[in-house]
């Protein structure tokens, strides 16, 4: 009997301590569910949070200035289409106190008499002396890879001499540094054309300092969603452009945008060639080809990064892709330095603070182009365009090559990064 009762209180006890674990198996599968259905951590707070973590060492105290301009509401310019009726838009444009940015910043620096030096610094007053046709510069010497311009702001008195050529026939819009007006959507002229396309001032820059002139053909190796595609086909010196991107819906918001600025004639497949290849490939395909190649590549794109969700790249879901931007964005550079005739010019750009994605990528691209392709190229000092433009734009004056747009609550343009490459052979 005592054995008896002894199993009947080892079975209950048993009995009890299945069903504990029967309740605790239930509080577990509920915990989980309730941890897949909790709110996650937005995209763009991990976009923030990570450019709080790298960014605020790279600019220091620039850091929490360039943060609120990310935030705040961007600045846009007009970019006038030059197939339009041009002389209504300009006068409009005047009426409404917008200035054309590029035109201005070369009268200013053309402006000769006393009124005009009175206040300007030994270093602007030397552009006085150079010719009529003064432009943006394309060099003004042979830094080496691993210099930095910081002890460069302005170019010197013998540079400023030389000839700045930039692209021609492009006059975009801004209104004065500090002003919050708005330029209203585009209208349809009497060609049926949009009058004006509407886009961050900075992002012209890198098609200014191209210096693209007539009779050039172009390879736009990234090109949508179409802006500096636009404003290569502006300048009207393209005697062929060649638009490429890899995908196909980008391409799709691009012929739609073509087909809005840009007249049919000019459309044409000899002028204007279309197509979804994988840029890393170019250089294999068209090897030697091209006097002028822009090489927009994809990056964390901070600005978007940190106010929308819809594709955002600092989804945990692209955590991978996040990662490999640096490769990616270096092989689509090698390939658009491959695509280049000897003597032309490469221009790479993102719109992006990040050194990893900007100076990095240059010097690993030139050094894999040299080594490995035998290829020599030379990095084309950009310190004038700099000095011409910074009465539009906040320039950061601590790149290791080429120059940054800083965002700024007074000029909320950018960010934006470019940095030209001319090909020696």
């Amino acid at each position: 009997m005592a054995a008896l009762r002894r199993s009947s209180s080892r079975l209950k006890l048993l009995t009890e301590r299945l069903g504990e674990w029967r309740r605790l198996q239930r509080r577990n599968i509920y915990k989980k569910k309730w941890a897949s259905s909790r709110p996650r951590v937005p995209s763009t707070q991990l976009a923030l949070q990570n450019m709080d973590m790298n960014y605020s060492l790279q600019f220091g105290d620039l850091w929490p200035s360039i943060r609120l301009s990310l935030l705040c509401e961007q600045k846009y310019a007009a970019l006038l289409n030059g197939f339009g009726d041009v002389d209504k838009v300009i006068h409009e444009m005047e009426r409404q106190q917008a200035l054309d940015f590029v035109y201005e910043a070369r009268r200013k620096s053309e402006c000769q008499g006393p009124v005009c030096t009175s206040h300007a610094d030994p270093q602007l007053e030397a552009m006085q002396d150079l010719p009529p046709n003064l432009q943006t510069p394309e060099s003004y010497s042979e830094p080496s890879v691993f210099s930095s311009n910081t002890d460069q702001e302005l170019p010197s008195i013998l540079e400023m001499k030389q000839s700045l050529p930039i692209s021609p026939n492009l006059k975009c819009f801004t209104f004065p540094r500090g002003g919050i007006t708005r330029f209203k959507p585009a209208r349809a002229d009497g060609l049926r054309l949009l009058e004006y396309y509407l886009m961050d001032a900075a992002s012209l820059l890198p098609v200014l300092a191209l210096d693209v002139q007539p009779g050039h053909t172009v390879l736009d190796l990234c090109a949508a969603p179409g802006g500096k595609c636009l404003a290569l086909l502006q300048t009207e010196c393209c005697r062929q452009l060649a638009v490429n991107d890899i995908s196909s819906s980008r391409l799709s918001r691009l012929r739609k945008i073509l087909h809005s600025y840009v007249p049919k004639n000019v459309r044409t497949e000899d002028k204007l060639r279309i197509t979804a290849f994988d840029g890393r490939h170019w250089g294999e395909l068209e090897r030697n080809t091209f006097d002028r190649v822009l090489v927009d590549v994809p990056c964390t794109t901070d600005r978007h990064s940190v106010l929308e969700e819809d594709n955002n790249i600092f989804s945990r879901l692209r955590l991978r892709e996040r990662q490999r931007l640096p490769l990616l964005q270096t092989q689509l550079l090698v390939s658009g330095i491959l695509a280049t005739k000897p003597g032309g010019s490469i221009m790479y750009s993102t719109c992006s603070l990040s050194q990893l994605q900007n100076e990095y990528v240059v010097e690993r691209a030139m050094e894999v182009a040299a080594t490995e392709h035998n290829v020599e190229l030379r990095l084309v000092n950009l310190t004038a365009i700099r000095t011409l433009y910074r009465d539009t734009f906040n320039f950061n004056d601590h790149c290791r090559v080429g120059e940054l747009v800083l965002p700024h609550l007074t000029a909320n343009y950018g960010p934006m990064y470019f940095c030209k490459l001319q090909r020696i052979h």
